[in-house]
Parts: structure tokens; C-alpha cells; sequence
């Protein structure tokens, strides 16, 4: 008889990995998938990364490093926020990661008690509640719309503070729904932090470089609420190296310390070979890399094109990322050959199964009226996914 953990079975796995997962076993079948359901780049690691890291074999860079990352990398990190971001940081501020996601939950497990309160505004990505879950934290969810463009106001955020909350998590560019904050709207919300001074803001900033609206703004830009940010990135999204894992956290230097504790005990340092990437990503002009964001931009142009011509689907005008999200009720109570729609869930099986289109329900991200898909792959494939999509959706009656 199995004996798992009440942590482990009250845990949800990850529906865009699950999404995935379902997609690998229809191709194993023999069916043509086309998988929207990732978020990641299609584009290859630039050529200039690659090359340092091949040298750091080579030159036999393959032993432990400092738990927090290399001190130099740290460094060229600071440098960077520095550079592209206006915000002062030295290397003691920074720990690398093995992926943001485990940045994220360095900063939760040492920030956070059971029975804390953390503010998390709907949508959210698909992480978040599951990391508050291990840390026995109570999730305090703020739903957006569509009218809103999906972004929290700081009247929001104020009523649903107590004198539980802890923390306040969100991401700007946004995973699912591709809202951007802009730098008036991130001060009025830390205007209202800094008047709760047990209140920490985790800000994930992973999307930083897939911005279509100009500058990102960070919200660890404002002086007067700094010492109370935590700021995720990494190399994943805007270098294409989701397969490297390189997460990035900048925090007041207390905090970095508690994560490099942490991480002592968890993981201790990530790749020696990931870091030396990571250090030469650091170094790259946001101007070198703004061709990939470019063709994010046109893709989302053209999905957005494309399902003019599919009724029912409503959707925000995304500014960041690469993934639109839209709202899919429209569907709710239709059939076609014995299946009736509900919920995003239902839809999400039924466009993998009927369309071979694979995406991510709204569920995973806090409102099954949604779904969600990537366009981080071609134009051509995007062009074909929808057209799947119209053709299959045109059944349910």
C-alpha cells in the first residue's frame, strides 16, 4: 500500500505540462498535433551562447559554484539590471536558480507561514497557486476582465488586503493573458504596499524582452517600496533557453541570503555550464535580441487576424509574451457527435481531439471560461492551428 504526503497529494499537476504530455501520446499514435500549449520560444539559443558554453566544457567549467551563481555571473546580472532596467543591485542582491519557477519558490518557502495570506490576481500563471499550496499559505484571488485588460487596480488591491497578507504575486509582461503594466499603474499599486509594511511584492518579470508597447517598466523601480521587492526573471522567454534553466531573483539582501540558504539545501548552485550562458546573455543588447520579439509581435498580429473569422472568442489585445487568452462561453452548451462543452476544460479536450490543435484551459489559470494558447511557434503552423480550430468549432452546434 502507497503512503504518499498529504503535500504531495493535495498538489495539482501542471495542466500545460499534462496538455503536453496528452499531445506526445497522440503523435506517438500517429496524428498530426499541432501543440500550442507550451510556453516556448521556437527560436534556437543564439549562436554567441552557445559557444560559451561549448568553451566552458571544453575548458572543463564543470565544477560546483557558489550556491547563488558564480560571483562574476552575479555581477554581470547587477550590471544588467542596471542597464537595461535603471535599478541598483550589487552581486550579494542576486541568486541564480535552476529556472524562475524555482526563484519563485526560494522567495515563497522563506517569506511565507502557513496560514499567511498571499494576494494573487486572476489570471495567474499556472505556478503560483501550487508553490502557496507547499507552503501552506491561503491564496487570495483578485479576478480581472477583459474591460480591465486583465490587470488589478490598486483599489483592488486594497480591499483585499488584511492584516494576514504577506505577499502580492503577478507578472507583467503577463502569463496567460499578455497584459502589460504600465509605470503609472505599478506605482499606484505600490503606493498602497507601502502603507502595510509586512507586505512583500514577488514581481515575475520573466517576459521582460516580449514587450510590444516599448520599455519594460519593473516595479522595483520606485524607491520608496524597493526593500519590499522580490524581482523574478531569467533567460528562458527573452533568450530562448527554456532547456537551459536559468532563473534570476534580485531582493533586498536579507532575503537573498534566506534563498541561498534555501537553495543550499534543495538544489545548491544550478549548471556550471548554464551559468557561464547565462553570463554571456547578460552582456547581449536588449536591441540583439529584439528580432525575436518582432516576430512574436507579427504572430500575435496574425492569430488575432485569423480568429476574427471564428465567432465567440473574445479577447484583450495582448502587449507582452506570447499567448493570447481568450474568453469562450460563447461554446457552452453546444454538441457535436455526443460531446457537449461546458467549461474551457471541455473545449481544450475537444479541439486536441477533433481540431489536433493542442492548447491549456483557462482552468490552469483561474477561470475555465478561457483558454489559452501559445503562439511561440511559426506563422505557418498558427495559420494552419486556427484554421483547424474554425473548422472544428463550426461543428458544435
Amino acid at each position: 500500500m502507497t503512503h504518499l504526503s498529504n503535500r504531495i497529494q493535495q498538489l495539482s499537476e501542471s495542466q500545460t505540462i499534462a496538455m503536453a504530455r496528452k499531445s506526445r501520446e497522440l503523435i506517438a499514435q500517429g496524428v498530426d498535433i499541432i501543440s500550442l500549449s507550451l510556453g516556448e520560444p521556437d527560436f534556437k539559443t543564439p549562436d554567441v551562447i552557445k559557444e560559451v558554453a561549448k568553451k566552458a566544457i571544453d575548458t572543463d567549467y564543470t565544477y560546483y559554484t557558489h550556491v547563488a551563481g558564480y560571483l562574476e555571473l552575479r555581477q554581470a546580472i547587477a550590471k544588467k539590471f542596471k542597464r537595461d532596467n535603471g535599478l541598483d543591485y550589487t552581486a550579494d542582491d542576486i541568486v541564480v536558480s535552476t529556472g524562475a519557477k524555482q526563484s519563485l519558490a526560494n522567495a515563497i518557502l522563506c517569506l511565507i507561514n502557513p496560514g499567511d495570506e498571499v494576494i494573487v490576481p486572476s489570471p495567474y500563471w499556472v505556478s503560483y497557486l501550487e508553490l502557496l499550496k507547499l507552503a501552506e499559505a491561503k491564496a487570495v484571488i483578485v479576478p480581472t476582465t477583459i474591460e480591465s485588460d486583465f490587470k488589478m487596480t490598486a483599489a483592488q488591491l486594497e480591499k483585499y488586503i488584511t492584516p494576514k497578507t504577506r505577499m502580492l504575486i503577478f507578472s507583467t509582461p503577463c502569463n496567460p493573458t499578455g497584459s502589460v503594466y504600465g509605470k503609472e499603474e505599478l506605482r499606484a499599486i505600490a503606493e498602497v504596499v507601502k502603507k502595510h509594511e509586512e507586505l512583500y511584492i514577488l514581481s515575475d518579470e520573466i517576459y521582460e524582452h516580449i514587450n510590444f508597447i516599448g520599455g519594460h517598466q519593473s516595479m522595483a523601480q520606485f524607491d520608496f517600496i524597493k526593500d519590499r521587492v522580490i524581482t523574478i526573471n531569467g533567460v528562458s522567454k527573452g533568450f530562448a533557453m527554456t532547456g537551459w534553466r536559468g532563473g534570476i531573483m534580485a531582493a533586498p539582501r536579507w532575503i537573498a541570503q534566506a534563498c541561498d540558504k534555501m537553495q543550499g539545501q534543495f538544489t545548491s548552485a544550478t549548471c556550471s555550464i548554464t551559468q557561464k550562458a547565462m553570463h554571456r546573455a547578460m552582456e547581449i543588447p536588449a536591441e540583439d535580441i529584439h528580432p525575436m520579439r518582432d516576430a512574436f509581435h507579427r504572430r500575435r498580429d496574425l492569430v488575432l487576424s485569423l480568429m476574427k473569422d471564428i465567432p465567440g472568442m473574445k479577447c484583450n489585445l495582448p502587449e507582452g509574451a506570447f499567448y493570447v487568452f481568450p474568453e469562450i462561453s460563447y461554446y457552452f452548451g453546444k454538441s457535436y457527435n455526443g460531446k457537449t462543452i461546458h467549461n474551457g476544460t471541455d473545449l481544450s479536450m475537444y479541439l486536441v481531439e477533433e481540431a489536433h490543435v493542442a492548447l491549456v484551459p483557462g482552468a490552469a489559470f483561474g477561470d475555465d471560461n478561457y483558454i489559452r494558447f501559445s503562439y511561440a511557434t511559426s506563422e505557418e503552423r498558427l495559420t494552419e492551428a486556427l484554421r483547424r480550430m474554425k473548422v472544428a468549432l463550426e461543428k458544435l452546434k
